[in-house]
């Protein structure tokens, strides 16, 4: 290993038999676990995957973790407005599987109003400040 190399970095950063995620793997954990929600006959785009495990902006991020993944129902995850971004015969699986658990397409695009998986949003905690009521002088 090459010193200053990236992955000599990340051995510096964590010590040996810690059980201490890097960034990454905490990303890794965060995006597989949003996608591990999708149920049968739902589908999501990388961009709604990434947004709901944090990381707005992270579509690609979703592809990597997917690519690298097992164990991962990579067929409930599309391209924006439904598209199907694989190419050969990966996008006829992906179809196929989609069409075995009940989802509908349009053309060459899957029927997102009927089919899409809302994640629950995220609302921050409101802090309700209660002041005393005073009687009017």
């Amino acid at each position: 290993m090459k010193k200053g190399s990236k992955a000599s970095r990340h051995l510096a950063r964590t010590k040996p038999g810690s059980k201490e995620l890097s960034d990454s793997g905490i990303r890794r954990l965060s995006i597989e676990a949003a996608i591990r929600r999708i149920p049968k006959g739902k589908i999501s785009t990388y961009g709604a995957i990434a947004r709901a495990a944090g990381f707005p902006g992270g579509a690609r991020l979703v592809a990597q973790v997917l690519h690298r993944g097992f164990n991962l129902p990579w067929q409930r995850v599309l391209g924006a407005g439904g598209e199907i971004k694989l190419r050969g015969d990966s996008a006829i699986e992906q179809r196929l599987r989609l069409e075995a658990e009940g989802v509908r397409f349009r053309g060459r695009k899957a029927d997102l109003k009927a089919h899409e998986f809302k994640f629950p949003h995220k609302s921050p905690k409101k802090h309700r400040f209660k002041f005393p009521i005073r009687a009017s002088l």
